[in-house]
């Protein structure tokens, strides 16, 4: 009997070796079929160096009203804005205007000193990083015409050159970045302390008027020939009309005196009638109070 072979039998496959579920679940991830598009770059932009403001052109109503540029009645005043970059230039005037001011824009020094020649600014916001004449040399040439008030606008933030803008004449010095709305109170901060304050009206009443930065006085319109003290009497009634002072009080007021001859005060009175008065004799309009002193009446009423 023939004996059978028997086949090989197939070799068994190798076996797989485990693989942890975390490491499979990492070696699924880097597939491409199921890898998710990587998420884009989060990391903001680096801002230009040269960004001069926080606040976008597009200025609120409100802020017109931040800075009146002058009171009623007077005229607006004349700001230069001085800087390279229109930009700038454009935000700041805009504020400005906004804010009830008359603004002249120049690019560069020598433009500027043509606009300030040509028109004298009340105040100059004037950028320190000018190209060729810069804005220290622009503001020592400004005062060297006359006496304008200035604010520094720069990117610089060293004390020297703060220091150094203000040795040469700055009133105010702002680093950018800056709030535009913050730059119109300070020029308004800054015309309140170098604008002069509108004179006061001489006070008149009766027909007489007493100016004392002229030192003049008048009645109808003729003047009046008074002496250093005479006029100051005058002008202490005309101020307080309707009340009643004594002559110690007077002569404090008038004369800066504490204590003195009282005399002197009734002597002043007498004469000081003798020449506003219709009749010396009966004044009507410094009148005696008796037991008090005498009391300034612009009516002109007859004392009793």
């Amino acid at each position: 009997m023939q004996q059978q072979r028997s086949e090989p039998a197939p070799p068994a496959p190798s076996a797989v070796p485990a693989v942890p579920a975390a490491e499979a679940a990492t070696v699924l991830a880097t597939g491409p079929a199921t890898v998710p598009p990587a998420a884009p770059a989060t990391v903001p932009p680096a801002a230009p160096a040269t960004v001069p403001v926080l606040e976008p052109t597009a200025a609120p109503a409100a802020a017109a009203a931040t800075a009146p540029a002058a009171g009623p009645g007077a005229d607006p005043a004349r700001i230069l804005v001085v800087d390279d970059d229109p930009t700038v230039a454009e935000i700041v005037a805009g504020y400005l205007d906004r804010a009830g001011y008359r603004v002249d824009r120049a690019g560069d020094g020598p433009e500027a000193l043509a606009r300030a020649a040509g028109h004298r600014p009340d105040l100059v916001v004037l950028d320190l990083m000018l190209p060729g004449m810069d804005g220290l040399e622009v503001c020592r040439r400004l005062r060297g015409q006359g006496p304008v008030p200035v604010i520094m606008l720069t990117a610089r933030g060293d004390e020297d050159d703060r220091v150094l803008g203000l040795e040469v004449g700055a009133d105010d010095y702002v680093t950018k970045p800056f709030s535009p709305r913050e730059l119109v109170l300070r020029v308004e901060s800054v015309l309140r302390r170098t604008r002069p304050a509108p004179a006061p009206r001489p006070p008149s009443a009766a027909g007489l008027t007493a100016d004392p930065a002229a030192r003049r006085a008048t009645k109808d319109g003729t003047e009046l020939a008074l002496t250093l003290r005479e006029f100051d009497l005058l002008v202490f009634f005309l101020r307080h009309p309707g009340r009643a002072f004594a002559r110690e009080e007077l002569m404090r007021e008038v004369w800066g005196w504490d204590f003195g001859d009282l005399s002197t005060v009734t002597v002043h009175v007498r004469r000081l009638r003798g020449k506003v008065e219709d009749d010396p004799a009966r004044p009507r309009l410094i009148q005696t109070v008796w037991g008090v002193g005498y009391r300034f009446d612009p009516a002109g009423r007859e004392a009793d």
